[in-house]
């Protein structure tokens, strides 16, 4: 992990944003819609401090391995965990961090394309930007398939440089931005660096790969628009 005091500042030519835990505080929107699900299941419901690592992961796969269902069985849990979130709304429970749609705008006024790389249901990812109007400022929109084949971060976010190169993006110099290990993981598949901000649902131990951390959105702004 590298201090934000020693990151030289770059003129990047496009930037990944992860969704939940890093432009939206969503936790407790998702933790309630599953509290709902598990209790629809009939199923126990896990504590809150476990549920809140549900956060951010692919969903079927949180089901399957921190609840220890079976593949069908996570698929029936999914199934349902969806339906509650149609009913309920996906934004619903959430809020944008302050200062975060500041960064974004600004981004875009300058030029620089942004694309979102969200293990989120690629439909899910569109109503909750829609519903915050911030959709307008990204040239890419990218979650998870509905059929969770395209779910893992490395998986959206080749389906995300892929949508980029459609549209002629200057992939040179890309930096993704976001809260957990898995979006360090996931870019580093693809050779792009991670920013890492701490208002997010990730641990401390989560941040050693990252090419920094910062705790405000006064150090991410300086370190994505210089």
């Amino acid at each position: 992990m590298t201090s934000t005091e020693s990151v030289v500042t770059r003129n990047w030519s496009c930037v990944l944003f992860d969704l939940d835990g890093t432009i939206t505080d969503s936790a407790p929107g998702i933790v309630a819609r599953l509290v709902k699900t598990f209790e629809e299941l009939g199923r126990p419901v896990p504590s809150e401090a476990d549920l809140l690592q549900w956060v951010g992961p692919p969903m079927l796969e949180s089901f399957e391995h921190r609840a220890g269902m079976t593949p069908d069985e996570a698929q029936d849990a999914l199934i349902v965990y969806r339906a509650i979130s149609a009913v309920d709304g996906p934004w619903t429970g959430s809020a944008v961090y302050p200062g975060v749609a500041g960064i974004i705008k600004t981004l875009c006024a300058q030029g620089v394309p942004l694309a979102i790389t969200s293990s989120k249901p690629e439909s899910q990812v569109q109503a909750v930007l829609d519903h915050f109007a911030l959709s307008r400022y990204f040239t890419v929109l990218c979650g998870a398939s509905e059929d969770e084949v395209r779910s893992s971060k490395a998986d959206v976010i080749e389906e995300a440089l892929r949508r980029l190169t459609a549209k002629d993006v200057d992939l040179s110099k890309v930096v993704l931005v976001g809260d957990r290990h898995h979006d360090v993981e996931g870019a580093a598949a693809h050779g792009i660096p991670t920013i890492l901000v701490e208002w997010g649902y990730g641990s401390p131990a989560e941040a050693e790969h990252a090419v920094a951390v910062v705790h405000s959105t006064d150090q991410l702004a300086k370190l994505l628009l210089g």
